[in-house]
């Protein structure tokens, strides 16, 4: 049965217009620009939090979507879990791993392209691919990535039936070894377009595209329904909030306390599933945002006043942060304050690149969250003093060593959980400048690393070196449009 259960965050054009899990992975475009989600969030009683606890993670997940009443049917939903059970560990896809006495990194990068983004996109394609079964409908998936997104959707909707996939990169914006795992996917129904541009460009596109009407048109023409991978999808939200969950459990089973969850955040999709975790009854007593020099959302958290209009994106060594529009904090927004409330500030913020909300509407931000932001050069740092421990962290956990930091700093008592968001394997070069080892390419960088440390390069990643790059061209802006519709034309 497919519950009607979704609603957009701007409102709809009709008072009762709710959509199911279905139709809202399907179309994500959401009524005057808007994204698509739960209606309502269930709260559960510390009994049941506490019957949660007892479970594994495939079990944890089927009964967290029993609950939202997605109406997925289980086989599909099982069918889906399996492919957890290609990650480092069968049957514990996000590991928690203690690295200090009060803190555990939750290791989000065990699946095949290395990143948390595997979490969601493995599930999520197997899910989408089911959907569209039965149909003769044709899809086409936007997504647009600072780095690991569009390598774990490659990964998940390659060679998929009725489905065609365009990535779009900044194409100076990513490490080597992310553009490689876009650039050598040899599946004959992808493209991937590197963007004259930054991340933010790259996304705002990927939205101009959702709404633009004669694109739609021209896709209608050919029998293409257009959809996206992005967390603008809620396809996406569903399965990140279940290894938050998790963790926060596996903490609560450990110490009878509230786990404080530290997440690297850009785009606030994984910060986002967090939330819902919270909202939901979940034992999480804070999330701290781990932003780099790019902290905007660090500034509204503090503040309540999110202004992009005299902010210039800046290229760092954690670049999957490198974003100044964070789309998932307006689902923040309408769970606090309703969709009226959250199409004004997103429209002032569309217009004027700016908007404010009240003292009382920060007050219920600063519930849920707190923020930081980290340094290049104190990344640097992090990275060579938890390489000295024999512990090899990627620069977006390094940022979220930074919140661990201020934490102990102002006294926490409660244990702390670091969402470790990508393997190093993925930035090589800026460790190896963190250790001294001075500029080396990603190659070299991995070698030299996996020898003076003792650490193995990860198959999914040494094997890149030696594929030919099959993508390589790079559009401008307004090249994209016309180049997408000549490709799937063929020409």
């Amino acid at each position: 049965m497919q519950f009607k259960c979704f609603c957009g965050t701007r409102g709809s054009k009709s008072e009762d217009e709710l959509k199911s899990f279905q139709e809202v992975v399907l179309n994500p475009n959401a009524p005057f620009g808007g994204l698509y989600t739960l209606n309502k969030l269930p709260k559960f009683s510390k009994e049941e939090i506490e019957k949660f606890a007892k479970l594994n993670y495939k079990e944890l997940s089927r009964g967290i979507f029993a609950c939202l009443n997605l109406g997925i049917d289980i086989e599909l939903l099982d069918k889906a879990l399996a492919l957890y059970d290609g990650f480092d560990e069968k049957d514990n896809p996000a590991p928690l791993e203690q690295i200090e006495e009060d803190l555990s990194i939750q290791k989000l990068y065990c699946g095949p392209t290395r990143a948390f983004k595997d979490m969601a996109l493995q599930p999520f394609g197997e899910i989408f691919s089911s959907f569209i079964k039965e149909s003769t409908q044709k899809y086409l998936i936007l997504v647009a990535t600072s780095g690991d997104t569009g390598p774990a959707t490659l990964e998940s909707f390659a060679d998929k039936k009725n489905i065609q996939v365009i990535c779009l990169y900044p194409k100076d914006g990513t490490s080597d070894v992310q553009r490689l795992q876009m650039s050598t996917n040899t599946a004959k129904n992808i493209k991937v377009f590197g963007i004259d541009g930054d991340f933010d460009m790259a996304q705002s596109v990927l939205k101009e595209l959702l709404k633009d009407e004669d694109f739609q048109e021209a896709l209608k023409e050919q029998d293409i329904a257009l959809s996206a991978a992005n967390s603008v999808n809620f396809g996406r939200i569903a399965f990140q909030m279940i290894y938050h969950i998790y963790a926060s459990l596996k903490i609560y089973e450990d110490t009878k306390k509230e786990a404080v969850i530290i997440v690297p955040s850009g785009n606030f999709g994984n910060a986002l599933g967090a939330f819902y975790a919270k909202m939901m009854g979940f034992p999480i007593k804070k999330i701290w945002i781990a932003s780099n020099k790019n902290n905007i959302l660090t500034e509204f958290i503090q503040s309540g006043i999110y202004d992009i209009s005299n902010k210039s994106l800046q290229k760092t060594y954690s670049p999957a942060m490198d974003i100044l529009k964070s789309s998932n904090i307006e689902r923040v927004l309408f769970a606090l304050f309703g969709a009226k409330r959250t199409r004004e500030l997103m429209e002032d913020l569309d217009k004027k690149k700016v908007y404010q909300i009240t003292t009382q509407e920060l007050e219920k931000i600063q519930k849920y969250f707190s923020a930081t932001f980290c340094e290049d050069t104190f990344c640097l740092e992090v990275l060579k003093t938890y390489a000295n421990k024999k512990i090899i962290i990627d620069p977006h956990t390094a940022c979220g060593i930074k919140a661990y930091l201020e934490l102990k700093e102002n006294g926490e008592e409660n244990p702390m959980i670091l969402c470790s968001t990508a393997e190093w394997t993925k930035f090589a070069p800026t460790l190896a400048r963190a250790f001294g080892f001075g500029e080396l390419g990603d190659k070299e960088a991995l070698e030299k690393i996996s020898k003076d440390f003792a650490v193995q390069i990860s198959s999914q990643i040494s094997s890149l070196f030696s594929k030919e790059e099959v993508h390589t061209q790079s559009l401008q802006k307004e090249e994209v449009k016309e180049s997408i519709l000549k490709w799937l034309k063929g020409e």
